[in-house]
């Protein structure tokens, strides 16, 4: 029983939380001890939320000027500008878009951790005030039965018993055992106002978190989408696409989870101190806390004492019946109505005993502060590595966007300068092709390659170049040419140096000078 209480440590991230320094707004060291009711402790609590909005917006500032730079403080571009490195950005983008994913990856565990956490915390605060709840019902019910009931029945058998004084002896002193039953119910606390408390706290405490869990659970998708929009758009080279990017960081500015995270660390570190400083009988608050053997249970007179009082109006209440039933049958009815109650107060005795223990109620605060010391501050440790992984991942991400968008003008630039008239540039293979340009174009099968004939030969005109590349290509091939040499000396045409067949370049090297001067001249004629 008690082991359970000494298994609890103080994780060793409350201890590191708990020994950050504490200021308070007026930069002064504060305490670290959890005292949420002084104005210094929570001084530094706010002072933690300054300095984490501070950082927020001082990297906001820091890429907002520095966009500003990019965009109004731009050089004209020169002629020749050395081109951006294309591969730099999109690894950029790329390690960046790995690390906000594992980021996120990493939000989703922290919120769900910090959910257990706080389901756990309400769970057993619900079971606490379940406990807390049956001690009162047993309470008052045995109360009203002794005080309301039992004294209907006495009054009634001292009527009966009127002319018996040994009986009505008998009656008297079971009214003191009654008297002292109720004093030792009376001496149990009231707990109706510990029991409003904590159904208050776990209700607000569910209704806090499930609103921030859907908060952060909305900030991760969105932190989600966000990184693969600004991803599509490096890919698909579209500044649309990087430009919904841009404003969408300023939702970083929501992620605050340092004061939350050192507040519950300073009271983790110590719990049982806190709650011990808050109540009002050391010894209770003291023996539930630890729950160890050889601390005694502070109602363990009270439950003596009316368990003693209680087996005594049994035995009084038996013997009424053994021996003035047969004298005064009238008395049977409230001396069975008088067995009866007692029976059911020995059994709500029993039920008392056991809520009293310290086990249930110890149990129920350790299950709460493993929720709130190990998940739920894990958790809040998880958010706050999330956070800081997103915002140095969102800010590397969006330092290459004026980079890519250098990379996509330069390419469209680049592409732009291309000469449209350039036979190898791929628009000039675009334009369709004419058939009536086609026939002017003279067959390469007309010119031969002996050397009687090469004085009637009449070169094709020059608008047979106007042609494209694979038209040119695609006619030598159909007229029996190989489409890696020329078919024709291009003497004379200011054309660079053609690659002859072997049979052609014989033919050319046995041509004397007037029969290339003549071939010459009628190439130029044309």
């Amino acid at each position: 029983m008690a082991t359970a209480r000494l298994d609890y440590v103080a994780p060793w991230w409350t201890y590191w939380m708990h020994n950050f320094p504490h200021f308070n707004l007026s930069f002064q060291p504060v305490e670290n001890t959890f005292r949420p009711e002084e104005a210094n402790y929570q001084q530094s609590l706010v002072f933690l939320a300054c300095m984490a909005a501070a950082g927020l917006a001082l990297s906001v500032l820091l890429l907002s000027t520095y966009l500003t730079c990019l965009c109004c403080c731009r050089r004209e571009e020169e002629g020749e500008t050395k081109r951006p490195d294309s591969c730099c950005v999109s690894w950029t983008a790329v390690v960046s878009g790995l690390v906000i994913c594992s980021a996120v990856g990493v939000g989703f565990y922290g919120n769900s951790e910090t959910n257990d956490g706080v389901y756990q915390l309400t769970y057993s605060l619900h079971n606490a005030n379940h406990t807390l709840g049956g001690i009162n019902n047993l309470v008052s019910s045995s109360l009203d039965s002794i005080e309301v009931v039992l004294q209907q029945h006495l009054n009634r058998l001292d009527e009966i018993f009127a002319k018996r004084g040994d009986y009505i002896q008998s009656l008297r002193f079971m009214g003191q055992m009654a008297d002292n039953i109720i004093r030792q119910l009376s001496a149990v606390p009231d707990l109706g106002k510990a029991n409003v408390d904590l159904s208050y706290m776990a209700d607000q405490a569910a209704y806090v978190e499930y609103y921030r869990w859907l908060t952060y659970l909305l900030l991760l998708i969105l932190d989600l989408v966000i990184c693969l929009v600004a991803c599509l758009g490096v890919a698909k080279q579209s500044k649309w696409l990087l430009i919904t990017y841009v404003p969408a960081t300023v939702s970083r500015l929501g992620v605050l989870v340092v004061s939350p995270l050192q507040g519950t660390s300073d009271f983790c570190v110590s719990p049982d101190k806190f709650i011990v400083n808050r109540t009002k009988s050391f010894l209770m608050s003291h023996y539930y806390l630890y729950c160890s053997p050889s601390l005694p249970n502070p109602f363990q007179q009270s439950l003596t004492i009316f368990q003693r009082s209680l087996t005594t109006m049994q035995i009084q209440t038996q013997g009424l019946l053994q021996y003035s039933v047969p004298l005064f049958p009238t008395a049977e009815r409230d001396l069975l109505g008088i067995q009866r109650l007692l029976n059911s107060t020995e059994f709500n005795l029993h039920q008392l005993t056991a809520l009293l223990d310290c086990r249930s109620l110890h149990k129920d605060y350790f299950d709460a502060l493993m929720g709130v010391c190990y998940d739920g501050v894990e958790g809040l440790l998880y958010l706050g590595l999330f956070s800081l992984l997103s915002v140095c991942a969102f800010c590397a991400l969006l330092c290459t966007v004026p980079r890519a968008w250098t990379v996509m003008a330069s390419r469209e630039r680049d592409y732009d300068d291309i000469d449209e008239e350039d036979p190898f540039n791929p628009q000039s293979r675009r334009v369709a092709y004419n058939p009536s340009r086609a026939s002017h174009v003279h067959s390469f099968c007309s010119y031969t390659s002996s050397l009687g004939s090469q004085t009637s030969l009449h070169p094709p005109p020059q608008v047979a170049s106007n042609l494209p590349t694979s038209e040119y290509m695609n006619q030598s091939m159909l007229f029996g040419g190989n489409p890696r040499y020329e078919n024709v000396p291009l003497i004379g045409g200011g054309s660079p140096p053609p690659m002859y067949s072997p049979s052609m370049k014989t033919t050319y090297q046995s041509m004397t000078d007037a029969q290339m001067r003549q071939f010459g001249a009628g190439l130029q004629q044309v």
